[in-house]
């Protein structure tokens, strides 16, 4: 399996990040290997996020799996072929379903070519992904980090970071801004492991144990 992300302690990477940052440090020795699998398709993954949106992690993976059982292979082409009635009883929105389609028609008309996003910065990259109804500025960062494995992200609109800085700097004074906010700068051009060991503190529940 080919992996976006297979980062430990012992990377160059991760050591620089950790040199002047004991209480990161801690955490990313305490959490150790996190390993992030590479996405074959970008439509997929849009498809998928979209699908997500304001739903429990096991919700969208129930409705995700009944559209992809519907279309077969989900593709522009599958997506814009199937009957609206069909791909509502999978358990789609209105909305999201209207999202959906804007992202295959745009596809199927060269304005979204996820070929090229490679090629982009990630602004670019979030401003093109923005311009389509229904992906906001968060959606357009998790595709910068979980299909694109940008290594500099880091999302000021994603509350979970917010806590899990919070929580790990809570010992540090925070000049009345927040513990993401101030410590960000810090973690360039890193910034992505860093969120990526955040959200593990949370996942992992972390956050329910006192400070390192």
């Amino acid at each position: 399996m080919q992996y976006l992300f297979d980062i430990h302690p012992n990377n160059r990477c991760v050591r620089e990040l950790c040199e002047n940052d004991p209480l990161l440090d801690k955490l990313i020795n305490w959490i150790g290997h996190i390993r992030i699998p590479g996405q074959q398709d970008g439509f997929t993954y849009l498809t998928r996020s979209l699908v997500g949106q304001q739903l429990s992690a096991k919700a969208a993976e129930t409705i995700f799996r009944r559209v992809e059982l519907i279309c077969g292979t989900i593709t522009p082409d599958t997506i814009i072929a199937t009957k609206e009635e069909l791909l509502r009883s999978a358990g789609l929105s209105k909305n999201k379903l209207s999202y959906i389609r804007n992202v295959a028609e745009r596809a199927k008309q060269d304005l979204v070519d996820f070929q090229v996003f490679g090629e982009l910065d990630d602004e670019e990259v979030v401003r093109i992904l923005t311009s389509i109804k229904g992906i906001g500025r968060w959606t357009a960062e998790m595709f910068l980090i979980f299909y694109l494995g940008r290594q500099d992200v880091i999302s000021f609109g994603d509350r979970g970071l917010h806590r899990a800085a919070e929580w790990l700097y809570a010992t540090e004074e925070s000049d009345g801004k927040s513990q993401l906010q101030r410590k960000h700068v810090e973690w360039k051009p890193y910034s992505t492991i860093v969120s990526l060991y955040l959200w593990e503190a949370i996942n992992i529940g972390l956050l329910q144990a006192e400070p390192l």
